[in-house]
């Protein structure tokens, strides 16, 4: 079969990653990436190409996202600007026939969520948030356990994901005309973990710290379920935490370990049992799940992932809405 053919839209840090992990996918191929300036496209096709072991020509670089766009010969376009821009750039990709993978946070908040979810299905058109974490191997074990029963009811997930940084203004994770603040950096793969184990939940109650100019900083929210369970949850770009994340059962527990969002390990603990630690390492950098995933579903003929459903993005979105609405977080133009 013919492989996948990929374009990029954006040029940042992870924009390289997916590139990467693109080249080690063997149904899929790099071909294209767009940047608001030729010389960046170029230098980023270039660096590509040699990662790839690739001849530079395998990867056409553009000036502007709308050139590639418009490039006929693409599968699906993974969006890898700034947050504020993925409505507005997934939703270029779509209007121009291309199937979209689209970073996290999906979109500034639900309201652009919706858009971009009823444009796809609109044209008919493969798209998925790029929630990387989900397709781990040890991730699909989860699933499996929680599935199995092993640990019975769930009654809490707990998770933390946050990092040091120094306060910058000019910087996007402290700009709000870039999205800033803990919760849409790094908050959104706790709750994501949260949506995956419980679904949504029908009550949320959040407290942050916000910085000067006024994004959280740290943020903490609990989400209640109607099953009875409970989410707790907290994101920081002040503090380092320590990256894990704990599924409690009325009959045992699973710890994903550190790094959760990026996992390896986790073990399973059951009353009148010994624990059972479990370790799935990988080659690579980690994005080429997600990259096999899109390549699966497109080839399959189905429109979005049961892995990631659009769903249970856009319920993500509002979860992420009333956690901002709570702390009083607001972006420019909402």
């Amino acid at each position: 079969m013919e492989p996948v053919r990929w374009g990029i839209l954006g040029t940042g840090a992870i924009a390289k990653q997916m590139a990467a992990a693109i080249g080690a996918v063997p149904e899929a191929e790099l071909a294209a990436v767009g940047s608001r300036t030729l010389e960046k496209a170029r230098e980023f096709a270039r660096e590509a190409a040699e990662r790839a072991g690739a001849s530079e020509a395998a990867c056409r670089p553009y000036g502007s996202y709308e050139e590639l766009a418009a490039n006929g010969d693409l599968d699906v376009v993974y969006v890898a600007t700034p947050h504020p821009m993925h409505a507005e750039n997934s939703l270029l990709c779509l209007e121009n026939g291309k199937a979209v993978l689209c970073e996290k946070p999906f979109a500034l908040n639900a309201a652009q969520a919706r858009q971009i979810v009823a444009k796809a299905r609109e044209r008919g058109l493969f798209l998925m948030e790029a929630m990387w974490t989900r397709f781990f191997p040890i991730m699909v074990k989860l699933r499996e356990i929680l599935a199995e029963g092993s640990i019975g009811a769930v009654k809490v997930v707990a998770a933390d994901f946050g990092f040091r940084a120094d306060f910058d203004p000019e910087s996007r994770l402290f700009d709000p005309a870039l999205g800033g603040g803990a919760l849409l950096d790094v908050g959104v793969y706790c709750v994501s973990l949260a949506s995956m184990v419980l679904g949504p939940p029908n009550r949320v109650a959040a407290t942050a710290t916000l910085a000067p100019t006024g994004v959280d900083e740290t943020s903490a929210y609990l989400l209640s379920h109607a099953s009875g369970a409970i989410a707790a949850l907290y994101s920081s770009v002040r503090a380092q935490t320590p990256w894990e994340a704990d599924v409690l059962g009325e009959s045992g527990s699973i710890r994903v370990h550190s790094p959760f969002w990026k996992p390896s390990k986790l073990t399973l603990s059951r009353s009148g049992f010994s624990d059972e630690a479990m370790e799935m390492p990988y080659e690579g950098n980690g994005y080429q799940f997600q990259v096999e995933e899109v390549c699966r579903c497109i080839r399959s003929g189905l429109f979005e992932s049961p892995v990631m459903p659009l769903d249970e993005t856009m319920e993500i979105m509002e979860t992420l809405d009333a956690i901002r609405e709570q702390i009083d977080v607001k972006y420019p133009g909402e």
